[in-house]
This record gives C-alpha cells, structure tokens and sequence, in this order.
C-alpha cells in the first residue's frame, strides 16, 4: 500500500485529510514543516501533501527541504485557501506535482492523488527497466557498475569478475536459444549463492560481477566458486544431455576492498588480473590479486608443491574414454606443435577436415556429427568444430591406411542414427 505524508496546520484540515485519504493509502500526518522533516526521514513515503501557507515553514521551503534530504524531485502536492495563480505557478516552478485548493471535494482529491502515483510508477517502472539486463533480469553492466562503486567506497568485500569458460561452443554448437537458457541459468544460479545485500550483474555475452559485502576468507569464495562450477556443468548436461562435452565452467578474478583500493575501475582492473591468470592456468577457477613483490615468480597465486601439484592444474578437470574436444584456437595450438614434432621426430599424424551441408535449423545434425567423432575416435585424437559444418580432427599415430580404418568406422556408426538421413558429408586427410 502506497503511503502519503500529510502536512497541515490546521488540525481540521489535517483530519479531514487523512480521513479521505486513509481509505484508500498509509498515512502519517505532520502538522509542521519541521516535523514533516523528521517523518520523512523515518517513514519514507512515497508522495507528501502539503499546505501551502504554514508558520515558520511554508510548503515551498518544506518541498525544497525535502528534495535537498532525498537528492531528488519528491511526489510533492500543495493545498490551499488562496485564490491567487500567482501562487499556483511558483508551486508548479518548484516541482509540485500539482495543486488543489481549500475546500476541496473527496473524489477529486483522490483522483488527483492516483495520477501522481500512477505517473511516479511509471518512471521508477522505465528506470528500473533501463538498468535490468533483458536476458537474465539481472543488473546490466552500467547499473552493476553504479551500485558496486558506490559499496566498495563505504563497505568492504570482494569483488569478483567471473567469466563463463568455453561459452561460444554452445552457441556454435547448440545455437543461441541454448546459450541464453545456460545464461539465465548461470544468473539464477550466481544469485542464488549470494546474500540479498550483495550485488550482482550481467555485464557482457558471457561475463557477470558480483561484489560480495564483509567477505574476507578465500576459503568462502572458493568453495562457491567451487559450486558454480559443478553446478554449470550439471545444468549444461540437463539441458543439453549427459553426452554434452563441451568442458564449460567459470573462471573467477577476486579482488578485496579495500585492502586494494576503493575505487571501482582500480579495483575491476585488478580482479581482471586475477581473472586472466586463471584463463591461462586451466580455467574452471579462482584466483585472488596479489601485489606484484620484488622476486615474485608470476603465474599463480596459490603456489603448489611438487610434480604431483603441478600436474593436477595442467592436467584435464573432466576425464573420460572419449576423443579430446577442443576450442579452435586449442585445436591449432596442438596442430602446430605436431608439425614442429613430425618435422623432426619419426612420428604419424593424420589431418582430417569433415564437411556436412548444415542449414539454419539443424544444429542437432551437427550435435550428433560430434557425438559421432567423439565416440568413434580414439581418446589421444582431438577434434574442433572450426563452423557449423566443419570439423577438423587429428588422428595420432595414424597413417592413411589407419586413417582409411577409422573413417569407415565412424561412417557406419553416424549411418546408424536417424540425424544422418539425406545428410551425406564430404572427408578430405593428409599426413602431417
């Protein structure tokens, strides 16, 4: 229910008033400006009506008070016995609302009340609107910036940059209905592991923010870290099927105030910092910024002990008997290592490139095309989708007799499932 805060006087007035008006909204009544001062303060209403001509406080100083307290325009309405347009317009000037004179009628207070507060809800409704992300209903980058900077100045927490890991494969492979419904996900799932006086947003494709109020311990942040990487990929599977592999999961960049700063952009760049460690130390993590110290080894800041340690970072989160899926620019990091490698070492390689006639509407051809590559091929041959129809594979320790082998093999078990009716793809290999 809407609340009025109602200024007069004259107790007569300020009753019939509120008699009117309590039918219909909250109401708290003040019977001077001052003390219209200290309600306004507790109660927060959501419009004042106000007599004009009062002592010591008139209604134009009461507005203009009020407007300095709230640091914006306040729902605002005058009433008075004066007869005079003079005094109407230096209201309107003012910023009131509008404007009713003494005695007035019941139903047309109200009416006149109704259209202040159906207007003040259609621009708080347009400014809410403009600072929602339309996909998620989260923050949108510049509403996430606003309200973080203005917590990182006057409460500490952390900072987080977190970026969804191998994103555009499900758009590429699932389509982009399929993308946005991982989206939301993902903001449904980010919210639900934060406190109500957080702040979290969308601020790019695949990218979000959240700033986390009084949090210190890294052990908190990793543990829901740890969460919204396994249920990503939980969700991912329900949706896309338990045969999805796309190794998709989050990489999170922390940074703390204000032990770092407390302005936004400083302290955004550091997380960024954090963030771009964890890119290039196997994703699906966290990392916190660190000071750069004389003698400071770079890469991690949570340093292992021992080859066991380190082979736990570099080696795969998810393990299987399946064929390797790569991003392309892994997939050609791979290439070009087997290159330098056969043109030196007697070593086999078989480059395949696999073409099918996709058209709009058919991703689930090429999602059974893939399934079809991964479940056939070896687990030390690797495999991108570089388009929608094209797939380039690697055959390790392969030659073109055993390449030929693998080909008829994976063509019968494609034939097999009902996505491969009409759909006939072209292969072209060669050795490296």
């Amino acid at each position: 229910m809407k609340k009025i805060l109602i200024v007069d006087d004259e107790p007569v007035m300020l009753k019939i008033a509120d008699y009117i008006l309590s039918k219909e909204y909250e109401t708290v009544c003040a019977s001077s400006g001052s003390e219209a001062i200290e309600i306004y303060a507790r109660e927060h209403p959501d419009m004042v009506l106000s007599d004009l001509l009062m002592p010591e406080m008139d209604g134009y100083e009461l507005q203009r008070r009020l407007m300095e307290i709230g640091g914006e325009p306040v729902p605002f309405m005058l009433m008075t016995a004066d007869e005079s347009d003079e005094s109407e317009s230096r209201g309107f000037e003012l910023g009131a609302a509008d404007y009713i004179r003494k005695p007035f009628r019941a139903n047309v207070l109200l009416q006149r009340i109704s259209k202040i507060l159906q207007h003040v809800d259609k621009i708080h409704g347009l400014k809410k609107a403009a600072s929602l992300d339309p996909l998620t209903g989260m923050l949108n980058k510049e509403a996430s910036r606003r309200e973080i900077e203005e917590r990182c100045q006057s409460v500490p927490g952390a900072l987080l940059m977190i970026d969804l890991d191998s994103f555009k494969n499900v758009n590429d492979l699932y389509g982009h209905s399929m993308g946005d419904r991982i989206l939301v996900s993902f903001a449904n799932l980010l919210q639900s592991l934060i406190r109500d006086r957080d702040v979290a947003g969308r601020i790019g494709g695949d990218e979000f923010i959240a700033y986390l109020q009084n949090i210190r311990e890294k052990a908190v942040i990793k543990s829901k870290v740890h969460r919204m990487n396994e249920e990503i990929l939980q969700t991912a599977r329900d949706l896309m099927g338990e045969n999805m592999s796309i190794p998709l999961g989050v990489s999170v960049g922390v940074v703390f105030a204000p032990d770092e700063g407390t302005n936004f952009s400083e302290l955004s760049h550091k997380a960024d910092q954090a963030l771009y460690r964890v890119k290039n130390h196997g994703k699906h993590g966290v990392d916190f910024f660190v000071p750069a110290e004389a003698g400071q080894v770079a890469g991690r800041t949570d340093m292992v002990e021992g080859l066991s340690g380190i082979r736990q970072i570099l080696g795969e989160r998810q393990g299987g008997k399946k064929a390797l899926f790569l991003e392309f620019a892994q997939f050609r990091l791979i290439y070009r290592f087997l290159q330098r490698w056969t043109e030196n070492y007697s070593h086999k390689a078989l480059f395949l490139r696999l073409t099918l006639p996709i058209r709009e509407g058919q991703e689930s051809v090429a999602e059974g095309f893939a399934d079809t590559l991964q479940n056939t091929l070896r687990r030390s041959d690797c495999i991108t989708q570089s388009s929608p129809g094209q797939f380039l594979v690697l055959l390790m320790e392969a030659g073109e007799w055993e390449g030929t082998q693998v080909m008829e093999r994976m063509h019968s078990n494609w034939m097999s499932r009902p996505e491969a009716a009409g759909c006939m793809y072209e292969c072209e290999m060669e050795a490296l």
